[in-house]
């Protein structure tokens, strides 16, 4: 096995890539470049009827709008491919019939119709089938048989699967870097198929063949496997092969915090769990995300630093990095915290890098656009948002005069003398010639003083006029950009609209 640092990632296409998945996916990425090392992708697509076509583009696609690419794999050949177990199927069979010569494999040729047999009789006791070290002699296989009437079955062309022979009354002692050291009793194992007679190997023999010849070092996945992690050990053992060292992640909880996060906790609770879209489910892409943010939360779903930071771009979590500061328990997922990340690293963000995404939208909407008006915008009002998407409800006013005012502020706002003060606020606008926010605000704010009137009977109206709603950044800041004969418009349109 090389010393460089090789982890991998091996999905299977059998469907749009989990949030689960993907941070998965990000920890073998940081761990790999934390440690200059290689990141593999690997599509474990043996079970050709789970196969669902468009899903393997889907996880690169997703990894590559992660910016986690990787330096092996489908379309990236390195020397290690091909990275289909369907185009490595030749390989398996060796491998298992090297370890029923070994003795550590053997035929089995029992029906299905006999095991299901088997299973209903221990039932009807009160016990649980498991094929393994107390009854296997006792069924149809290798071992029980002599070695011609098992040459006569494999040259009559019956079915058989390869079983691993799991040990008898060991105690093996397994280590994983999260987790430390697990003691497993192997009598409680069952001898799992490695190989059947169609030629295709299980995830086990395939996941332990694959890892060995990809010289993978560190094998880090999600806590599911950690059942299967005695086995893989065992088949390393077997082989004479030395293992990769083991990582297993806690999962992934709900909202709640109970039970492991799904697609339907996401459609009940309104917010995605796929990074991008898939069919009808809207991805973490479609729903106004940064890529950065999507990474630095999912980094810190069962990942702690040791500090209090939490904004980590991409370059500061491969350094930062570590599986022994990888929790055991699982990790709550909170919605409302992952959109906090959006709005952080959308306030990172440029107006130049905002104005173009906001600039889409508004050509959608047929408003004609000049990019620096829009970046101009932009840095009004981006503090007050946690997504792109929000930003024409926070700004239609500077595109668009209003089309109709708050009720329940202008029922407030709109007084018996406030057409004549609008009027005549619509007078000094006119004559300004140094139309700046700066100059307009100074103007006002000195005839407000010499007519003795209040701010109040002022400014909240003028804003209402301007706006139709009492939001907005600062009101001459409006004024200098919707310019000086759009705001006269608008308050003339104002004084007509809201007197009747």
């Amino acid at each position: 096995m090389s010393d460089k640092v090789r982890v991998r990632f091996a999905p299977s296409p059998t469907g749009p890539l989990h949030i689960g998945g993907l941070r998965t996916a990000l920890f073998n990425y940081l761990f790999a470049k934390k440690n200059n090392g290689d990141f593999l992708l690997r599509i474990e697509d043996t079970d050709q009827n789970r196969y669902v076509e468009g899903a393997e583009q889907y996880i690169i696609d997703s990894l590559n709008w992660c910016n986690i690419p990787f330096d092996e794999g489908p379309g990236k050949e390195g020397n290690c491919g091909p990275y289909r177990q369907s185009e490595r199927k030749h390989l398996y069979k060796a491998y298992a019939l090297e370890l029923i010569d070994s003795g550590k494999a053997y035929y089995a040729f029992d029906t299905a119709e006999a095991l299901d047999a088997n299973r209903k009789d221990h039932e009807a006791k009160g016990k649980t089938f498991i094929y393994n070290w107390h009854n296997r002699l006792k069924l149809s296989n290798s071992l029980s048989l002599s070695a011609d009437e098992v040459q006569q079955k494999l040259d009559a062309g019956e079915d058989y699967v390869i079983r691993f022979k799991s040990p008898q009354d060991e105690t093996l002692v397994l280590q994983d870097i999260i987790r430390g050291e697990i003691k497993i009793d192997t009598n409680i194992l069952d001898d799992k198929v490695l190989f059947k007679s169609d030629g295709m190997p299980t995830y086990h023999l395939a996941n332990i063949v694959d890892d060995h010849l990809m010289e993978i070092t560190h094998v880090i996945r999600g806590e599911e496997w950690l059942p299967s992690l005695a086995l893989h050990q065992l088949l390393y053992n077997a082989f004479d092969w030395k293992a990769p060292q083991f990582a297993h992640l806690p999962l992934i909880m709900k909202p709640v915090g109970k039970g492991k996060l799904s697609k339907r906790d996401g459609e009940k609770g309104g917010f995605p769990v796929f990074p991008l879209s898939w069919n009808t489910s809207v991805g973490y892409k479609e729903s106004g995300f940064f890529p950065e943010a999507v990474v630095n939360f999912l980094a810190l779903l069962g990942w702690n630093p040791g500090t209090e930071q939490e904004i980590f771009s991409l370059e500061e979590l491969i350094q930062t990095f570590s599986l022994e500061r990888v929790n055991k328990s699982g990790a709550r997922f909170d919605p409302e915290k992952n959109n906090w990340y959006n709005q952080q690293w959308l306030q990172k963000k440029t107006d130049a890098e905002l104005a173009l995404i906001f600039a889409e939208d508004l050509k959608e909407r047929n408003v004609a656009v000049d990019i620096s008006f829009v970046e101009t915008v932009v840095s009004l009002i981006k503090e007050r948002a946690s997504f792109v998407s929000e930003f024409w409800d926070l700004s239609d006013y500077f595109f668009q005069s209003p089309s109709e005012y708050n009720e329940k502020t202008a029922k407030k706002q709109w007084k018996e003398d406030t057409p004549e003060i609008m009027a005549e606020v619509a007078t000094i606008l006119e004559s300004v010639s140094d139309y700046s926010s700066a100059n307009i605000e100074a103007i006002v704010k000195e005839w407000i003083s010499e007519k003795e009137l209040s701010f109040g009977k002022v400014m909240p109206p003028l804003r209402l006029i301007i706006v139709g709603d009492m939001k907005g950044p600062h009101l001459f800041d409006i004024l200098e950009l919707i310019g000086k004969e759009e705001s006269i418009k608008r308050i003339k349109t104002a004084i007509s609209t809201l007197a009747n």
